[in-house]
């Protein structure tokens, strides 16, 4: 009963930060391993049974006594020693994965907890990204480590002319997310629901990004801010190339780390020093208090709303005098025909 006790207080949602260079299976083992470990500490002691046993007794050459006693012996069948662990396997589910040269917040099921991280992975909630950045290259994977395709110059590229064309590529996701979310561009829940941040793509659509900043820029070296869905850290550094392009240069992606999964922040996901049972547990009972205060619907909200504050610091932290954020009140046609003047100025 301790045993299975303890396993149902390991059953539910947790988050952890991968460390960029390992694969999320081996975090995932690692994880199963230690619980696994914990869990199996709890077995019980072997079941004991009475046996009369005949004991040894003062003997001499006339007489001979037999002595009976009764005494408790461990039953060896139920010994964990012979019969093995208890709990062999457990079943560790990985909701919104990271692939091996990224790094950021993993959000983990445990048990009956995988049936919740399902509905959490089929939900519409968003995810932040950090992307870093270097001009002056090209590579055949859009990383630094790969090989090498072309090198250029990046002296004409300021944080104006970065913020002109990622105001751009905003503006046209702005009009995907519109169109994959199901609602009349024209009409006016569509307004009300992008005012407060809570259009989403309804059923599968290509990587949307709702937000996307430059947060700074030493060159050749930036770095950008990304609220999205539906995508792929592949695909983020793409854009992190196709910037370059724009641009009249090119670069190359130096890190992709997840700052936020849904309600899962930074703050929630344990370090790799925490991958412990105990530490687990008590993440695992965190998100189960937050879960039954708030209930699905509310935690659906509640992430809405979270991307409507997350949003307004976006616009309060601009780094330049027209942010990111702040252009993309602006009609696309107008942003593309600004960018368009400010890369052009490159040529001259």
């Amino acid at each position: 009963m301790a045993a299975l006790r303890a396993f149902r207080k390991f059953e539910g949602l947790f988050a952890i930060y991968k460390p960029p260079g390992v694969h999320w299976k081996l975090v995932r083992d690692t994880i199963e391993t230690h619980l696994l470990k914990e869990l199996n500490a709890f077995q019980r002691a072997p079941k004991q049974e009475v046996r009369f046993q005949a004991l040894p007794s003062g003997e001499t050459d006339v007489t001979k006594e037999l002595t009976i006693a009764a005494t408790q012996l461990p039953v060896l069948s139920t010994s964990h020693h012979v019969r093995g662990p208890r709990y062999r396997t457990l079943k560790v589910g990985v909701g919104h994965r990271l692939d091996a040269g990224s790094s950021g917040v993993l959000v983990l099921g445990v048990g009956h907890g995988n049936k919740a991280l399902e509905e959490f992975y089929n939900s519409p909630i968003t995810r932040d990204y950090t992307l870093e950045g270097e001009f002056g290259m090209a590579t055949d994977d859009f990383t630094e480590t790969g090989r090498v395709i072309e090198r250029t110059t990046f002296e004409h590229v300021n944080l104006e002319k970065i913020e002109m064309i990622l105001a751009v590529i905003q503006g046209g996701h702005q009009k995907a997310l519109i169109s994959y979310s199901g609602v009349d561009l024209q009409s006016q829940e569509a307004y009300e629901l992008a005012s407060r941040g809570m259009l989403y793509p309804h059923g599968k659509s290509p990587p949307i990004l709702l937000a996307l900043r430059c947060t700074r820029f030493q060159p050749p070296h930036f770095t950008l801010e990304v609220r999205c869905v539906n995508e792929t850290q592949g695909y983020l550094r793409k854009l992190v190339h196709e910037v370059g392009l724009e641009l009249r240069s090119s670069s190359v992606c130096t890190g992709v780390r997840r700052t936020r999964d849904g309600t899962f922040g930074i703050r929630e996901a344990l370090t790799r020093q925490h991958w412990t049972a105990s530490d687990i547990q008590r993440a695992i009972k965190a998100s189960r208090s937050m879960i039954k205060a708030q209930g699905r619907a509310d935690i659906s909200e509640s992430g809405a709303e979270k991307d409507c504050q997350i949003e307004q610091q976006y616009q309060n932290r601009g780094t330049a005098e027209h942010s990111t954020a702040s252009m993309t009140e602006t009609d696309p046609k107008q942003l593309y025909s600004r960018a368009k003047e400010a890369v052009g100025s490159t040529a001259s």
